[in-house]
């Protein structure tokens, strides 16, 4: 089955990630030669839930995670709420599906002597490449985007006058940050590397590859991964661990909830709230040294 028009839908009404667009295909495929080898079926939009659950059974048989199992799962989801608004399908055989529970990993970030570390100690060359990854890694710890967001950053999108980025989210989203003067110093000192490229493939993106073409998501990562292997020994470094790290430590510093909410760009204060774990410990450090019926020791 053909599921062109609904990634597209994905790509250009949902906004979805190039990365995400590819993994929904892959689960939908994989799905779809499930029904065929082992029902019969020509089309998934004719499996019922009684097929979907067989699926899910012979995951976890395959040793696939009840989050990776979830995962593949909300693709489906997706799918046939995209059957339903096209009237293909009149039930969504998921409707009624519950996730599989799965444990809360909690999201190390790394502490502003690692962030320092690598901003102010690294050595970073003065090579395109350099100075590109310099304004990655800022630009990352400043603003709190995502990955995706910042890989679809156009050099328009940067106002140096106001000192502010427009980053466009999820769901098209479009929201305002204000930007440090150090950051804007760094993103024009990339600029000017970036305008003595020889070739420029795409004039709009604002970060390029050092052939000219726009970055992706794995050169992100590893650009992250690099940098950071030489500053932390947390096992995960990644883009993600940024953005926590940017919202745990303004919180730290007594921003307000719902302020890291409106910069985070999220649509609601429960998925804020998963940031606030050290920012509790914190407060119980402030808490325990400070309260007048505190133990002092002798």
């Amino acid at each position: 089955m053909a599921f062109k028009s609904f990634l597209e839908y994905l790509a250009l009404e949902k906004n979805f990630s190039d990365h995400t667009i590819k993994a929904y295909g892959t689960d939908l495929n994989a799905f779809s030669d499930f029904c065929k080898s082992d029902f019969q079926l020509s089309h998934i939009k004719d499996a019922d839930y009684t097929i979907i659950r067989s699926w899910i059974i012979e995951l976890v048989d395959k040793g696939l995670s009840n989050r990776s199992v979830n995962r593949k799962i909300s693709a489906l989801n997706s799918f046939y709420k995209y059957l339903q608004k096209t009237g293909d399908v009149l039930i969504n055989p998921l409707a009624r599906h519950k996730a599989l529970k799965t444990d809360k990993s909690v999201q190390v970030p790394f502490s502003q002597q690692e962030m320092k570390t690598v901003l102010d100690e690294l050595n970073f060359d003065e090579s395109f490449e350099g100075v590109r990854d310099k304004a990655i890694i800022e630009l990352f710890y400043s603003t709190g985007m995502r990955r995706a967001e910042l890989i679809e950053l156009k050099v328009t999108d940067i106002d140096f006058s106001n000192a502010q980025v427009k980053v466009t989210g999820k769901r098209n989203k479009e929201r305002i940050i204000p930007l440090l003067q150090g950051v804007l110093k760094t993103l024009g000192n990339y600029l000017s590397e970036r305008n003595d490229l020889k070739l420029i493939l795409d004039d709009q993106k604002l970060f390029l590859t050092k052939k000219g073409a726009k970055i992706y998501e794995t050169l992100v990562y590893r650009i992250i991964n690099s940098y950071f292997s030489e500053a932390s020994h947390k096992v995960k470094k990644s883009p993600h661990i940024i953005r926590h790290s940017f919202a745990t430590h303004l919180l730290n510093q007594g921003a307000d909830l719902n302020a890291v909410k409106e910069l985070l760009g999220h649509s609601s204060l429960a998925a804020t709230q998963v940031y606030t774990h050290s920012s509790i410990a914190e407060l119980k450090k402030v808490h325990a040294k400070a309260h007048p019926r505190r133990k002092k020791t002798k």
